[in-house]
């Protein structure tokens, strides 16, 4: 009988034209590489995962998947919140399931239980080229950097004209987007109060994109939890009228009771959370019924073990899922897999911005986006390489820890 691989190297790898976002590779004794990612905190997220992560897992049996998952959760006390830690063991875990699904010569989307459905409704956030991942140095709430020679600068867009940029993206089949015009209020009291000037001015986009379309495109409220539950009540109640899809993040996750009274005091969804990591936080959150729908991200939830764990756990509650993507074009490529296979995924979000510039500049294989939809990615594990052009650039960093 053939001796068991093992993990003989772990890769990270960092750029300053995306300054937030850490890649990780993991390397088998048969050969085989995983490809990960995950972002914010990258110093101490590439500290962590070379001091501590790397001393766990070199010379172990990388098929070990949740045996590992659960022993480095618990070895950095990844047990509830987004931070560092839960990031570290994403990405590694994302590694790993690629790796596995490589061995095994088979798609990711089939290893974790194979297809639901063979194509998933998409939404469009509309960020801009350089947002959130991709913002070098400060920045702050409602902050827009223009970037008017690139093709996609839909938060400029939809800050100036919501309804031109909705017809702008069903003209490309969109059937759904999400903008947060309400942020930049926020930034003079830190989210404690808004004026009624301040939410006329907010909701004014959104009676743009129904004057426009009507009702043809499904529009998600992006709140970033940055209010308090007062003004977070007062932002929905002026909303509600133009029918939004749903409220996301109205306030902190800090207090999940606060949440679940944001949800019982409108009747439309209520979307939690991407700032919310692992199955144990998540478990206050379905039992108070806080949320609608249940959003995370793979990237900071704790990896695919734990996003698909608590898919499972929002299907017990009859609630769909909606995987977050902001981030990276690895974690679109994971979101995508885990979003056609999970049978209460609702719709998956992605980034026309990003999808059509710097993502393309990162990776070799990117999703399939067709009038609205994703369909299954080819190849084997998550179907995606770093681009040699990448890891070449003279920007490009790598740090390895080897057995």
């Amino acid at each position: 009988m053939a001796s068991a691989p093992v993990i003989t190297r772990i890769e990270t790898f960092r750029n300053p034209e995306y300054p937030l976002i850490v890649w990780a590779r993991v390397h088998s004794s048969d050969g085989i590489v995983g490809l990960g990612e995950t972002s914010f905190g990258p110093d101490a997220i590439e500290a962590n995962i070379h001091e501590n992560i790397a001393d766990y897992l070199l010379g172990e049996d990388p098929n070990k998947l949740d045996m590992h998952w659960d022993r480095m959760a618990h070895r950095f006390k990844t047990i509830r919140g987004r931070g560092v830690d839960s990031s570290s063991v994403s990405a590694i875990d994302m590694a790993l399931w690629d790796m596995y699904a490589k061995r095994v010569n088979q798609p990711l989307y089939q290893v974790l239980g194979g297809l639901s459905r063979d194509r998933i409704r998409v939404y469009n956030t509309c960020a801009g080229y350089s947002y959130g991942v991709k913002v070098k140095g400060s920045w702050k709430a409602g902050q827009i950097d223009y970037r008017p020679d690139q093709p996609y600068e839909d938060y400029h867009g939809f800050m100036t004209d919501a309804g031109e940029l909705a017809d702008d993206l069903m003209s490309e089949g969109f059937t759904a987007m999400k903008i947060w015009p309400f942020d930049k209020y926020s930034n003079d009291n830190n989210g404690q109060f808004i004026s009624s000037q301040e939410l006329e001015e907010g909701t004014e986009p959104f009676r743009k994109i129904r004057e426009k379309i009507g009702n043809k495109m499904d529009v998600m409220v992006e709140m970033h939890s940055v209010w308090n539950l007062s003004s977070a009540k007062r932002i929905a109640k002026s909303v509600e009228p133009t029918d939004p899809f749903w409220f996301e993040d109205p306030v902190p996750m800090d207090n999940i009771d606060a949440l679940a009274e944001f949800r019982q005091s409108t009747h439309i969804a209520t979307t939690a959370s991407e700032q919310v990591a692992s199955r144990w936080a998540f478990r206050e959150m379905f039992q108070k019924q806080a949320m609608t729908i249940c959003m995370f991200d793979i990237s900071w939830v704790g990896g695919i073990s734990e996003a698909k764990r608590i898919a499972a756990m929002a299907h017990a509650y009859a609630m769909p899922i909606a995987p977050h993507d902001c981030v990276g074009p690895v974690t679109l490529m994971f979101s995508v897999h885990l979003s056609l296979n999970a049978p209460n995924a609702l719709i998956q979000e992605t980034v026309r911005a990003y999808n059509a510039t710097w993502y393309k500049q990162i990776v070799d294989t990117l999703p399939r986006l067709e009038n609205g939809y994703a369909y299954p990615p080819e190849g084997l594990g998550a179907g995606t390489e770093l681009l040699d052009s990448f890891l070449n650039d003279p920007a490009t960093t790598m740090k390895a820890s080897d057995l």
